[in-house]
């Protein structure tokens, strides 16, 4: 059965700050901000949720299969998607644009400023959902803002199950917009803070999100997940990680594994049981596609 991920692909130039933006940063002066932070690590490595989800599927043995827009910089990309088994053959090209760029600074309390370029991302739309293509399950998460539409519509339309994870492209969308999101959705996963712009935004409250879907998951980091099913809460304990080490693509870990989960049938408790183990695996090791799940 093949996932298809609707999101973004991009290059992430990861850079690590050894002070604490806080000790940068007067309250007092936002007003004339102008900081320069010396960042003595730098790495580049294959990114965006898309790619991140793919790489994360792989690893736990399921299909993979990205829908998304790369632009004339990314042959090495797609080489290294091949090169894992992902399915390719709905990554779109643009030649006059690049691939999309984000470029994360983390301090030593794993605290993240992030630029980003969305360059062929914004050109996602062009590329529709396949119809015929052996499709059983989906996600659509941060990518362009028509594509988030267009994609779940048509994943609708299409009767394709899919998880609805606007992330960091939450704040794009208006009340309207995200209430009929859910109302497309089968399934609608944010973190703790995305949870209350969502309900803020919607006027609905968790209970309510959650019986128009089949289950809302709302992450809380170190301390688990609530997961709303049928109007009743069910708390799953988080994973301590043994070391903190990079916490850049621990969320699309757990997205990977939920999608797992749910393409095995398990019931999403269980699901988000396997997520919460992954994404601290993840968080506790180095590299953005460079981790390894070791008895998920």
């Amino acid at each position: 059965m093949s996932i298809l991920i609707c999101g973004s692909l991009a290059f992430d130039t990861i850079m690590t700050f050894e002070g604490r933006f806080a000790e940068q940063i007067l309250p007092n002066q936002l007003h004339i901000l102008n900081v320069s932070f010396l960042v003595p690590g730098l790495r580049r490595e294959f990114g965006g949720c898309a790619g991140n989800i793919a790489y994360g599927l792989r690893q736990l043995g399921s299909p993979a299969a990205p829908l998304a827009m790369v632009g004339n910089d990314a042959p090495d990309y797609l080489d290294r998607l091949q090169g894992l088994g992902v399915d390719t053959r709905f990554i779109g090209t643009t030649s006059d644009t690049y691939t999309a760029q984000a470029m994360i600074m983390t301090d030593r309390d794993n605290n993240q400023i992030t630029a980003f370029h969305p360059g062929a991302m914004s050109q996602a739309h062009m590329n529709r959902v396949p119809m015929d293509a052996g499709i059983r399950l989906a996600i659509v998460s941060p990518d362009g803002r028509d594509a988030m539409l267009q994609h779940a519509q048509q994943l609708h339309d299409a009767g394709i199950p899919f998880v609805f994870d606007p992330g960091q492209g939450l704040p794009m969308f208006n009340g309207e917009e995200l209430v009929h999101f859910i109302r497309l959705a089968t399934w609608v996963t944010v973190n703790d803070y995305e949870g209350r712009m969502l309900s803020d935004r919607t006027g609905l409250s968790f209970e309510a999100i959650a019986a128009q879907v089949n289950g809302l998951i709302v992450t809380l980091a170190e301390h688990g997940c609530e997961v709303w099913e049928g109007g009743q809460k069910t708390v799953v304990p988080g994973v301590k990680a043994t070391e903190v080490l990079d916490p850049t693509g621990c969320g699309d870990a757990f997205r990977a594994a939920l999608l797992h989960g749910l393409a095995q049938g398990w019931a999403l408790p269980r699901c988000v049981e396997l997520g919460n183990r992954i994404g601290a695996t993840k968080i506790a090791t180095r590299g953005g596609q460079n981790y390894r799940f070791v008895n998920a």
